[in-house]
């Protein structure tokens, strides 16, 4: 990038990874505590049904089993776990197969999990929906008594005169597209340890915000903050369903206050899947409208989002953001079903609203004639939502490098051009993220001996979050790398973190790391102005000196000026900066190579480039992997992972990854990354976000290459063989 920097912007290993590849890092499931007891939970097997009764006694008299908890002696409400209705630890009626009937705390995970099949619950089976466009019926179960539509009404967007557009275009496509349910399937197993000192709580929790779940048990506990302690000092894999208490933070609490003993609740891969939330399926209808050119005048979008029982999340469906488009309507239904609850998955709204948008506009540029390619240079956004100008745009300038880098030219072709039964194709998409800014706190120590210590209450889901933080410290201080300690993920020793979703670290924690040392800097400057015989205002600092400006031979080293002060230098700042009328977005283009066996249909993505506008990069090294991790990740979207239902019973199927198809090695192409040189004017060094553009145009893209490569389209993720023949033979897939 352009700027005068030393330290952000070079590849840098992340400050814990020793201890990580070593297992000298501690994670939640490590955490033992004296006289810790261990609890398992019970889950209902029917998708929606009354509990009559609960009987524990035969679990309670089982040697070992130290407490239980229902509905009955356990009424804390569970706060984060629905934005719209009263949500508890434990319901009745329960709305899902694998809702929490009761937990029990024993000596050892066996004995817990053995006393879960010695309750005797008396269920009274109710009507259940799975499918959301059922659930919108008029004789549909109803699982709460305003309806099954989160607040009543569709969520919707207008500019301009749809049927104007419409009665404009020289050619219109239409199409409808299905997304499955998508679980977060982190590496780290979840878990929560709890243990009270009189009326203070301590939780070991597998949280990406230990702000947030401080502050969400203290509410549910009915507990001043001041009273709770969180701590997630390690975590393996967050994907975006973290950042908040869980219910079996609250469980473990409540457990532990029972038994008067640490209890370490552990879920296992079963109830990871069953338990915990994941992207929410959608149903999204398009129309898009083009003059014979391929400019675009209209385009218009109705999407269905399944919630599943509670309402964790927004489930909007991200749609047209990425084009410009004079009249534009978008409409999205979010419906409860009794399914497990839907929430944030990275870009929760993304890859499946980018998946329907990337394959219409692609088959509009089918129909009239025009390379894919040339259709998006044609139409890419200029203004967001053709109203609110970027703070920087590098959108044509990633589609263009992307393209040249991919060799788009020389590989896309006309659609099925291959003989054989093997048949490669190429295909591209555009994606995208917010770059919001927002509240930010960080401390920055300089001790006497010219050592600093950056204190912040991020949690490293391994983005290299630390990492990152204590760049932007060294940076803006202008001390050597190696002088930066990070502190991080305790609310008792470091200060509010707004948490690690939304891709929100970098740009909001990392204004405030900046500010605040750039505070302490100037503290040091004050001290150093004497020994330089300046004015503070003529000092700068790099690689741990103090010189004069527009001297740089009259200096004097960073150590021996900290060492002036009686006790260390402190550099605090709350940042809170805000955009006004001004929109921040990273956005990409992505490219992907597939080939496809017509006889299988079975789809391999061969290659991939990931061209990405993500303003300065702080660490290209965790950077580069951020982006590969999304872009595997969307592939496995694309072309294994569906949680599945049964009819029946109402029951989910494939849970855990013994029986979940998941991307592996074996499937995973090299990802080639680029980041455009395009400094955003806003955030610490004009850094946007990396961690969840990355998935964004996946589908969309390998959607693409698949067409591209057989002259069908399939219309439904995952794109599975049975799927990809079905469209080859001609039929709805």
């Amino acid at each position: 990038m352009s700027q005068d920097l030393e330290i952000v912007g070079q590849p840098t290993p992340r400050i814990d990874a020793v201890e990580r590849v070593t297992g000298r890092a501690k994670y939640t499931w490590d955490v033992q505590l004296p006289g810790m007891l261990y609890a398992r939970v019970l889950r209902s097997p029917h998708p929606h049904a009354r509990i009559v009764s609960i009987d524990t006694s035969r679990a309670e008299a089982l040697p070992g089993v130290r407490g239980i908890i229902t509905h009955e002696n356990a009424q804390a409400r569970w706060s984060s776990g629905d934005s719209q209705h009263e949500r508890m630890i434990f319901n009745n009626p329960v709305r899902y197969a694998g809702e929490p009937v009761a937990a029990v705390a024993a000596a050892d995970r066996h004995t817990a999990e053995d006393a879960l099949d010695l309750i005797d619950v008396e269920y009274e089976p109710l009507p259940f929906v799975l499918e959301a466009r059922d659930a919108l019926a008029d004789d549909a179960p109803q699982l709460w008594d305003d309806g099954n539509v989160a607040g009543g009404r569709p969520l919707t967007y207008q500019r301009g005169d749809l049927d104007a557009g419409f009665a404009d275009a020289d050619h219109i496509v239409s199409a409808s597209y299905k997304s499955a349910y998508h679980n977060n399937a982190q590496m780290e197993p979840r878990a929560s340890v709890a243990t009270w000192e009189g009326r203070n709580l301590t939780v070991w929790t597998t949280t990406q915000g230990v702000s947030n779940a401080r502050r969400d048990i203290a509410k549910d506990l009915n507990l001043p903050q001041s009273n709770v302690r969180a701590i997630c000092l390690y975590a393996g894999g967050g994907f975006g369903n973290k950042n908040q208490a869980h219910d079996f933070d609250l469980m473990a609490a409540l457990l532990a206050k029972q038994t008067g003993r640490p209890v370490k609740l552990e879920y296992t891969r079963h109830d990871d899947f069953i338990g915990v939330h994941g992207r929410w399926s959608t149903e999204v209808d398009y129309r898009l409208g083009a003059k014979a050119d391929g400019t675009l005048t209209a385009v218009e979008m109705k999407a269905i989002s399944n919630m599943g029982a509670y309402m964790k999340s927004t489930g909007t469906v991200a749609s047209f953001e990425r084009y410009a488009c004079p009249n534009a309507r978008s409409e999205i239904t979010r419906v409860f079903t009794n399914r497990i609850s839907s929430a944030n998955l990275r870009a929760p709204a993304y890859p499946q609203g980018y998946f329907a948008m990337e394959q219409t506009i692609d088959q509009l540029a089918h129909e009239l004639g025009i390379n894919p390619l040339d259709m998006r240079l044609k139409n890419i956004t200029q203004l967001y939502q053709d109203k609110t100008p970027y703070t920087s745009n590098g959108l044509e300038q990633a589609i263009r490098e992307g393209a040249a880098l991919f060799g788009w030219a020389d590989r896309w072709r006309p659609p099925n051009a291959d003989d054989g039964p093997v048949k490669r194709g190429v295909g591209m998409a555009l994606g995208g993220y917010p770059a919001p800014l927002g509240l930010g706190s960080a401390i920055v120590r300089v001790n006497t001996d010219g050592s600093v210590q950056v204190l912040v209450g991020v949690v490293d889901i391994g983005t290299g979050a630390k990492t990152t933080m204590g760049m932007i410290a060294a940076e803006a201080l202008g001390v050597p790398w190696d002088a930066i300690d990070v502190v991080n993920g305790d609310t008792t020793t470091t200060p509010f973190s707004i948490g690690e979703s939304s891709s929100r670290t970098t740009v909001m924690t990392g204004w405030a790391v900046k500010t605040a040392a750039e505070d302490a800097q100037q503290q040091l400057f004050q001290l150093a102005a004497p020994l330089l015989d300046a004015a503070p205002e003529e000092l700068a600092a790099r690689a741990g000196a103090i010189y004069v400006a527009d001297d740089p031979t009259r200096s004097v080293p960073l150590a021996r000026v900290a060492g002036k002060a009686p006790e260390a230098i402190i550099g605090n700042a709350t940042t809170n900066p805000e955009l006004k009328d001004l929109a921040r977005e990273s956005l990409a283009a992505h490219f992907a190579e597939v080939t496809v066996d017509t006889r299988t249909g079975l789809v391999r993505v061969q290659r991939y480039v990931a061209a990405h506008d993500s303003g300065q990069i702080i660490n290209p090294l965790t950077a580069e992997s951020q982006i590969q991790g999304g872009v595997h990740m969307g592939i496995s979207q694309a072309l294994f992972e569906e949680l599945g239902w049964e009819r029946r019973t109402g029951r989910p199927v494939r849970l855990g990854f013994h029986f979940a198809q998941v991307l592996t090695h074996l499937e995973s192409p090299t990802v080639q990354v680029h980041f455009v040189d395009n400094v955003d004017p806003y955030g610490p060094f004009g850094a946007k976000v990396v961690g969840e553009p990355g998935i964004t145009a996946v589908p969309g893209a390998v959607a693409n290459a698949l067409f591209n490569a057989t002259g069908v389209r399939v219309y439904e993720l995952p794109m599975s063989p049975d799927r990809v023949l079905a469209a080859l033979g001609g039929q709805d897939a």
